[in-house]
């Protein structure tokens, strides 16, 4: 039972080390004390934000990085290569680690929120609800990720003390589901539409954010305890985001390079995010994001950028985009121009062809250090929510038309034709192509029911390196992390082929 005591509130609400948590996902009630008056839990709201500062890199990983989107072998020696190899030694993989952490220290701290508030406390009905709402939406996020990457996951709908945390198994995919719909209903009636200030849920969020749990419930079992159920939710889906589409809170943006600029975030685009400090100067970590860090090489980076990072160009463990991504994109495709970088000149004046992702990067706005590029990081955005729509009348059989017209719509902002009778084929495509680099890709093929499909034939052309064997349904889940396992004995059981 290694680490199951430690004082963990003193580790939540005061220091930023989450990267060292090495903890079942527990709790200490004496942490409910702190929080009595609504200026002390404004700061614990701010801290459940605080979570999501790892968001972006959690996605990149255990969905970019995973998926068709990428082809990085390597040699084993990086995290990452395993989980692009799809080997089955993932349980000691510190990203898996992350992901499970970091998860529960969210779904914790908002637990302390709606444990504790009340009008005791918080006076005012309209701040108390926000916060309600703001908790729940963040808690359903979180567990919504869980459920996609582990499956069956332990429950924790409130504070628990370490003891009683040791008698709480993985519960059924049923029920997480039934937490998160709650949880997502409640916040989309509670929270407001927008705000003065970026940053915060909204309803509009909660509603976009349930759609999507509608669409994956709805996807194929693949005979596992995953995140699909064949539940049928499609007519759901469509209600709610038909909601958002007409709220009126956001809009087309025509220029697609914009939705991600550092002088225009916030922009009409995006639904919700992840916010970052974009201020260029300090190098305290905790105020920017490291995702570009993650995507750009070494070598671009020692003859660009006043500071190390990136990843390898060379076999040990490059990340690159895959020849059949790069191949996907169409003539005059303003997306992968802008996404992409395919060559560049290194240190010692050598040109380099070996594509890099630059997405999320801006030479106009270099941080002081690696850790701190200060732009935000997309977790839905208006097209999301329309082309969510199109997979929902898609699996429904209804209105062509308008399914065609929302695909005509994106492809015309990035350059390329138009096309008719879009399927799902053709909308996975192209959500391929739009959401690039935003860690969608493998989410999108578990939830259509093609991941086998067209993870096998993509791995049989682009993989060179012979690194990746027959991908089945098992490998939808990701391992448990052996520190989970042994914080008791036979609490928690390993997902099948790990």
């Amino acid at each position: 039972m290694k680490n199951i005591f430690y004082l963990l509130f003193i580790l939540i609400a005061f220091s930023a080390c989450e990267d060292d948590l090495d903890l079942a996902p527990i709790s200490e009630p004496s942490a409910a004390s702190f929080y009595q008056n609504t200026t002390q839990f404004e700061q614990a709201v701010n801290g459940m934000y605080n979570t999501l500062q790892d968001y972006s890199t959690i996605q990149f990983y255990l969905s970019e990085v995973r998926s068709d989107n990428v082809y990085s072998p390597g040699t084993g020696v990086r995290e990452w290569n395993p989980l692009n190899n799809f080997e089955h030694t993932l349980a000691t993989n510190p990203l898996m680690k992350q992901a499970w952490d970091v998860s529960y220290l969210a779904i914790y701290r908002a637990n302390l929120v709606i444990d504790q508030i009340s009008e005791d406390v918080v006076p005012d009905a309209a701040t108390r609800n926000r916060m309600m709402g703001e908790a729940k939406f963040v808690r359903a996020l979180f567990y919504f990720d869980l459920v996609r990457y582990f499956g069956r996951v332990p429950i924790y709908d409130k504070v628990v003390s370490p003891t009683d945390a040791l008698e709480i198994p993985r519960g059924a995919v049923a029920d997480v589901y039934s937490l998160i719909v709650s949880d997502l209903t409640e916040a989309a009636s509670l929270l407001p539409a927008s705000y003065n200030s970026p940053g915060k849920a909204t309803s509009n969020a909660a509603k976009g954010i349930l759609a999507k749990v509608y669409l994956t419930m709805s996807g194929p079992d693949y005979g596992i305890d995953g995140p699909g159920m064949n539940a049928n939710k499609y007519s759901d889906a469509l209600t709610l985001l038909n909601e958002v589409i007409g709220s009126g809170n956001y809009s087309w943006v025509s220029d697609y390079a914009s939705i991600f600029s550092y002088n225009n975030e916030n922009n009409p685009d995006i639904v919700f995010d992840v916010q970052a400090i974009n201020d260029g100067a300090t190098g305290d970590r905790g105020i920017g994001t490291i995702l570009p860090t993650l995507m750009y090489q070494e070598s671009w980076a020692r003859n660009n950028l006043p500071f190390a990072g990136g990843v390898p160009v060379d076999g040990s463990g490059a990340i690159d985009p895959s020849d059949d991504f790069l191949s996907s994109f169409e003539d005059g495709d303003v997306r992968d121009d802008f996404s992409v970088l395919m060559s560049y000149v290194d240190e010692n004046g050598n040109t380099i062809n070996s594509p890099q992702y630059m997405k999320f990067l801006s030479m106009d706005h270099i941080p002081a250090d690696r850790f701190n590029w200060g732009i935000n990081f997309p977790v839905l955005r208006y097209t999301d929510v329309l082309m969510m729509k199109a997979e929902a009348l898609i699996q429904l059989g209804q209105d062509q038309t308008t399914v065609d017209n929302i695909i005509n719509q994106v492809r015309t902002r990035a350059g390329v034709g138009s096309v008719s009778n879009v399927d799902l084929d053709m909308l996975l495509a192209e959500r391929r192509r739009e959401f690039i680099a935003e860690g969608k890709r493998w989410h999108d093929l578990v939830r259509t029911g093609k991941v086998l499909t067209l993870m096998n034939a993509w791995a049989g052309v682009d993989d060179t390196a012979n690194k990746i064997g027959t991908i089945v349904a098992n490998d939808i889940l990701y391992a448990i992390h052996q520190d989970q396992l042994e914080v008791k004995e036979g609490l928690y059981d390993q997902n099948p082929g790990y």
